[in-house]
């Protein structure tokens, strides 16, 4: 069976809600303008030190304060993480098919470790994965392949498939060698025909059967 491995933000959640709440929090402390949701979904996809860094340098904030923004943005986030924050249509019903069918479930997200299994544990989606690798779980983040293979190591299993919404999960894809499916409705900037894919998909309804033609 297939080992699918998921990003998690704008592939199986849409929280870019929550996260332009707690980053809006840190900018307006700093005297900064908030940002639009449009805004800040196009900082979204490196991490929060990155998140931060862009948007403080789209706000013309300089570097000085950017140690203690990421920090008043971590600690701002795990707090209220799930506000906002829903899975996205069909994808509990989804996992439960590919989990039910005896495909191995991870997770690789961009995100610090900790927050991923809260939110996982506040929206009741934590039991499919085997295996879920955060953006502090090792050295290095996506767009580098290691976590993805970590997360891939984990769950023991071939043939592969990575399932992400963004120009960096099919980067991530590409360098490790990993067929790719794109959730479209994601956060993803580009146009689709420009991002490589095994094939894209805009409902998780369609999930499993695109998994099952695989094979």
């Amino acid at each position: 069976m297939t080992a699918i491995v998921f990003d998690l933000d704008g592939t199986l959640i849409d929280s870019a809600p929550d996260i332009r709440a707690a980053l809006n929090h840190v900018l307006l402390a700093e005297g900064a303008e908030a940002l639009t949701l449009a805004e800040t979904i196009r900082f979204i996809g490196h991490g929060i030190p990155a998140l931060v860094r862009q948007a403080r340098e789209f706000r013309g904030l300089g570097a000085d304060r950017h140690a203690a923004m990421v920090d008043a943005m971590v600690a701002r986030y795990q707090a209220a993480s799930t506000v906002l924050t829903r899975p996205y249509e069909g994808v509990e019903a989804a996992l439960a098919v590919l989990g039910a069918a005896g495909h191995p479930l991870g997770i690789c997200t961009n995100k610090p470790l900790a927050a991923t299994r809260q939110i996982l544990a506040d929206l009741a989606l934590e039991a499919p994965f085997g295996a879920v690798i955060g953006g502090d779980s090792l050295p290095v983040k996506k767009p580098d392949p290691a976590p993805l293979h970590a997360a891939f190591a984990a769950l023991g299993a071939a043939p592969l498939l990575y399932v992400g919404d963004s120009e960096v999960d099919a980067e991530t894809a590409q360098a490790a060698g990993v067929p790719f499916a794109l959730f479209t409705p994601g956060y993803r900037k580009a146009p689709v025909a420009s991002l490589p894919h095994r094939f894209a998909f805009n409902d998780f309804a369609q999930l499993p059967a695109l998994v099952a033609a695989l094979a």
